[in-house]
């Protein structure tokens, strides 16, 4: 019984903290539109992560073993190079509404992505717990006159895609032994940083004049909305499982929705209330099985080592 309630404990607060990702990523809205030079999409998703990620490898002093290094780009590429440039693309060309009823569309492609992997099964409550997940968003930041831009909207799918296809990858693969998530979260923020600098280099030029405000956002991005925001997403994905994960996602656009209406003097509208309601409803849902899953594991013996690729915790 202590064991049982030791690890729905350690679940909750394992949860809690993956949980402070994508709230704190809903912030880049408000950062991005108030302090960040404008129309400069590829510039910014290189200074969110590139700087950051060669923050962290000073910081850990650890670099990835050469078979691992493909392994680094690929999950760097999905979970943090691709995502990052997708969605300020999908922002410049899109209402800030539908970028994240598409963005929050992730779940949906992560459960799907777990199946065909072969270490989830599909439920019924998965994919309600979707659905729900992204009807309330949907009711919190879609409005009926947005306008629908179609790279703007591949772009978005994109970035979704690219998110669950990297959450699952990120479960499957785990982490090297002796690696902890720091240190994972480093390579893979510098080698996302690495493709995206050719890509804005060639895409806009030379960089921007920067001011203090500017350069103000950039260290909040780079620091609390990357390195710690991801290094927190990267150790939940570690301890779970990845649709899971992926479920608390939904928080991101409730986030930006709750930081417009504080921090820039947005109006909530009630139906926008009912969504937020709605939404919190499918994130809960979809980590239920997972409480269950985690306090049947912690009443059971351990059989044995994890195989090798098992996460590290």
């Amino acid at each position: 019984m202590i064991a049982t309630r030791a690890g729905a404990a350690g679940l909750a607060g394992t949860l809690v903290l993956t949980g402070l990702a994508p709230l704190v990523w809903g912030s880049t809205y408000a950062v991005t539109s108030t302090f960040l030079p404008p129309e400069r999409p590829m510039f910014s998703a290189l200074m969110r992560v590139l700087p950051a990620g060669l923050l962290l490898l000073a910081v850990t002093r650890k670099l990835p073993q050469a078979q691992w290094i493909p392994r680094i780009f690929a999950l760097g590429s999905l979970n943090i190079g691709i995502v990052t440039a997708l969605l300020f693309v999908a922002a410049y060309r899109l209402p800030g509404g539908v970028a994240a009823v598409l963005s929050a569309s992730a779940p949906l492609f992560a459960v799907g992505f777990a199946v065909l992997a072969g270490f989830e099964r599909l439920t019924g409550r998965k994919v309600l717990a979707a659905v729900i997940g992204l009807a309330g968003v949907g009711l919190v930041v879609l409005k009926a006159t947005a306008c629908l831009d179609t790279l703007g909207v591949l772009a978005g799918l994109g970035a979704a895609v690219s998110r669950a296809g990297g959450t699952v990858m990120t479960k499957q693969w785990g982490r090297p032994d002796g690696v902890g998530p720091l240190a994972m979260t480093g390579w893979q923020l510098t080698a996302s940083g690495l493709l995206l600098l050719p890509v804005a280099a060639i895409v806009e030029g030379a960089p921007p004049a920067l001011d203090a405000p500017a350069i103000g956002g950039y260290l909040y991005l780079g620091l609390i909305g990357t390195a710690v925001a991801y290094a927190l997403w990267f150790r939940g994905i570690a301890k779970t499982n990845a649709t899971s994960v992926t479920f608390l996602g939904l928080l991101s656009p409730l986030s930006a929705t709750v930081i417009g209406w504080a921090a820039l003097g947005q109006s909530l509208s009630p139906l926008q209330v009912l969504g937020t309601a709605i939404a919190l409803g499918g994130t809960l849902l979809g980590q239920s099985g997972t409480a269950s899953r985690a306090t049947e594991s912690a009443s059971e013996p351990a059989t044995g080592a994890p195989g090798p690729g098992s996460a590290a915790s």
